[in-house]
């Protein structure tokens, strides 16, 4: 890839709609619920014109709040036995910046140097982005593919957009071959899964090479195919990958699914090691039997919905 230093994007401003159901073989009789689903505030980058988020039953307790990593949260506990769960976030959001490297950065090296004077420890220190975490766990086979990509004096952020094209090429997306639980290893063996899965194998092959690197949730604008309507409900919830290269430039963010910088098409939701951290929905319940879900996401530029 030819490394340019800036991507230039257009002032986006989308209307996003989130639904999620749950249905239980039995009712549940309580209940524990992290939400993550609450687009994401980010000077220069990214601005939350209105937003909320609507829990059908209602729950017994909600705190809304920030995680360690700054992300917004919703805490939901329920103590009524409860057949099934809709959660529906509305938001208004306005997309300003990208997250594509502005300066040139450091070689390899020169990133090592740096990371070795680091102390800062706040929520997005690169320390917490260079060792292990649930999801991205070291894979050998990875880290040799990593490898054998580098190039003598390439830039940091260079070889990040070279990592991520190399893995959309070789890897195939198939929204069938995975599950959420299906280890990195398994996916890039396969070479086809995912979102998450191209985003776990692009994090564990940059953190073996001493880059720091995370993992980034969010809502991903899509097109239809040429001459045909939009459809409603068409658009998901995205994964993509965050790494730090260096003071000057800091987190830079590139989605290996589809090729390119994060821009005015990726709306932030969370950031974290890896999907443990920010999963859209994670809990607890006392429930016997099994239970369905179903997620439906839209994403519309606001000049599309009359507003």
């Amino acid at each position: 890839m030819t490394f340019k230093p800036s991507i230039s994007i257009d002032v986006m401003r989308y209307d996003i709609k989130l639904t999620i159901d749950y249905i239980y073989e039995s009712p549940a009789a309580g209940a524990r619920q992290i939400l993550h689903v609450m687009p994401l505030a980010i000077e220069g980058r990214q601005r939350v014109i209105a937003g909320s988020i609507q829990i059908e039953p209602k729950p017994a307790m909600r705190q809304d709040r920030r995680d360690f990593f700054g992300n917004d949260l919703t805490e939901l506990a329920f103590t009524e036995p409860h057949s099934d769960i809709t959660i529906v976030l509305k938001a208004r959001v306005e997309v300003t910046g990208s997250a594509a490297p502005g300066l040139p950065t450091p070689d390899l090296a020169g990133l090592a140097k740096v990371l070795t004077a680091e102390t800062d420890l706040g929520p997005r220190s690169p320390l917490h982005f260079l060792a292990a975490s649930p999801y991205a766990e070291p894979v050998r086979d990875i880290a040799l593919w990593a490898r054998s990509h580098l190039q003598p004096g390439r830039q940091v952020a260079e070889f990040v957009a070279d990592l991520g094209l190399a893995l959309h090429r070789e890897m195939r997306f198939d929204a069938e071959a995975t599950t959420v639980n299906t280890p990195a290893a398994e996916a890039f063996a396969a070479r086809h899964g995912v979102c998450q899965d191209f985003t776990h194998i692009m994090i564990i092959a940059l953190r073996s090479l001493g880059i720091p690197a995370g993992y980034v949730s969010g809502y991903l604008r899509t097109l239809p195919p040429p001459g045909q309507e939009r459809l409603e409900g068409a658009d998901a919830m995205h994964a993509w990958v965050s790494a730090w290269c260096g003071k000057e430039t800091g987190w830079v963010e590139f989605d290996p699914t589809n090729a390119v910088f994060a821009g005015d098409g990726h709306i932030v939701v969370a950031y974290g090691r890896d999907y443990a951290d920010l999963a859209p929905v994670r809990g607890a319940m006392r429930i016997a039997g099994g239970q369905t879900t179903d997620q439906y996401v839209d994403v519309v530029p606001v000049n599309e919905t009359g507003a």
